[in-house]
């Protein structure tokens, strides 16, 4: 990652989440009173004294467990340790010096990075008291603070940014204005990110391999990766650069039917993978090729179409269908595409993430969509062509009314949006609509973006 970073480490259930979002002041990592719930690496922005710096979240460190999760969680330790400058060492006042911090500790000597110990839990001034005992642990500066209310956080605050240095603080991103054409042909201004970095986000059922995916791409260790559905808790946002291009990887919760989620943990992870759709701009969604295109697999299709978000569609573990023909693919595609009509016009790549079959030409898909997301079409442009497709095929006739399009403008927002100006906006249909898109689709490159499509009274 570009910038400074900072980890958060320390034994399971000391208040680590807690730190992290109090830092980030958001509920991103997933808070409950049960050891274990931060499984992967979670990774944030804070902003403080005017410097903006990387944090990571990790689960607890369990170090001679045999419980699945627990070994995995300990790899993802190592690596955070090793991504990081600053490592932040949370203890629990309440809970006194454990076997678990002192191997903890142990761990972090060997590191040879700044170690900034944490005394969390501390809210009154018998636990001012107690936390003493602490300082046997031997790191210095040592921390006295609540991560619940805040205090001491400043304190903890100050101290990182005075480590920084001033070529390592994380950018905050350039705009530029745009000008553009409103439906007067007045010039108007219109600001953008002047070298958008394009948020990718890999969502799916749970178990359809999505974090192994993720980590065919990356070549590293990122997400934790086990035959239990579930596994992936939080989003996790990986950076990333291919093809001379830099990008964000967004590996998201599985996402089931409400009914199945029961656990307060498996709630939070469908809500935060439905806020990760609204980070992205590109949605890669995994279906399984065995068990095809699925309902909810439609829902979460619609749910990113509803959302503006560019779609890519990946039929991951194709190596695991037997007999395949010539026309495999191409049947399954078709049938696929019944499933979400009307919005047809996306890729489809068949994938298997275990073999890094097709895996960077599903990545350049995606950027491919991001650039089609971006599209502008000049207003001018715009009526010539679609004036053209509407004098073939009027509107249909409502009530006696004959509906004139008088004029076409691309709509000034973050998603490919066209307002059509005409006499009788509300007779207009849903089929004239989609002849509409299509015509929009076949003229120009809007593959794998949803288009909105508004009609005004002119």
């Amino acid at each position: 990652m570009s910038g400074f970073t900072v980890a958060i480490v320390g034994r399971p259930n000391v208040g680590k989440s807690t730190l992290f979002n109090r830092l980030l002041e958001q509920r991103k990592s997933i808070v409950d009173d049960f050891s274990g719930v931060t499984r992967d690496r979670q990774y944030g922005l804070c902003d403080w004294n005017g410097k903006v710096f990387n944090v990571i979240d990790t689960g607890g460190f369990v170090s001679r467990s045999e419980d699945v999760f627990e070994k995995e969680i300990r790899k993802q330790v190592i690596i955070a340790i090793d991504e990081a400058d600053i490592l932040v060492f949370v203890t629990d006042v309440t809970a006194g010096i454990t076997d678990l911090d002192d191997e903890m500790a142990q761990v972090l000597r060997k590191s040879r990075k700044p170690v900034f110990l944490v005394v969390n839990k501390v809210d009154n001034s018998d636990r001012q008291l107690d936390a003493t005992e602490f300082y046997v642990l031997g790191f210095d500066p040592t921390f006295f603070l609540s991560s619940i209310s805040g205090s001491g956080t400043g304190e903890l605050l100050d101290e990182v940014t005075a480590r920084i240095p001033e070529d390592r603080v994380v950018e905050e991103v350039e705009t530029i204005i745009e000008e553009i054409e409103d439906e007067d042909g007045n010039i108007i201004e219109m600001e953008r990110e002047k070298n958008p970095v394009p948020k990718i986000a890999i969502i799916g059922q749970p178990n359809a391999g999505k974090s192994t995916l993720l980590n065919a791409m990356v070549g590293v260790e990122r997400a934790i990766v086990s035959d239990i559905a579930g596994t992936t808790r939080d989003p996790i946002h990986t950076k990333y650069k291919q093809f001379g291009k830099e990008f964000i990887l967004i590996d998201t919760a599985g996402l089931r039917k409400k009914k199945s989620v029961t656990e307060d943990l498996e709630f939070y992870s469908v809500i935060r993978a439905i806020k990760a759709m609204d980070d992205a701009d590109v949605c890669m969604l995994l279906i399984d090729a065995e068990k095809g295109m699925t309902a909810q697999d439609v829902n979460i299709f619609s749910l990113a179409s509803r959302k503006g978000k560019g779609i890519v569609v990946l039929v991951n573990k194709w190596d695991t269908v037997d007999d395949k023909e010539t026309n495999t693919a191409r049947d399954y595609e078709k049938r696929l595409k019944e499933r979400t009509a009307p919005f047809t016009d996306y890729p489809v790549i068949f994938t298997s993430a275990t073999e890094k079959l097709r895996i960077f030409q599903a990545m350049e898909k995606a950027l491919e969509v991001f650039e089609n997301r971006l599209r502008r079409v000049q207003t001018s442009h715009l009526n010539e062509i679609m004036g053209k497709e509407i004098e073939r095929f009027q509107p249909p006739i409502v009530r006696g009314h004959a509906v004139k399009v008088k004029f076409v403008m691309q709509i000034p927002t973050h998603t490919p949006a066209f307002a059509f100006y005409c006499s009788h906006p509300d007779d207009i249909k849903t089929p004239y609509r989609n002849f509409l898109d299509n015509k929009l689709r076949s003229h120009f490159n809007f593959s794998g973006v949803p288009i909105k499509i508004f009609f005004r009274k002119k």
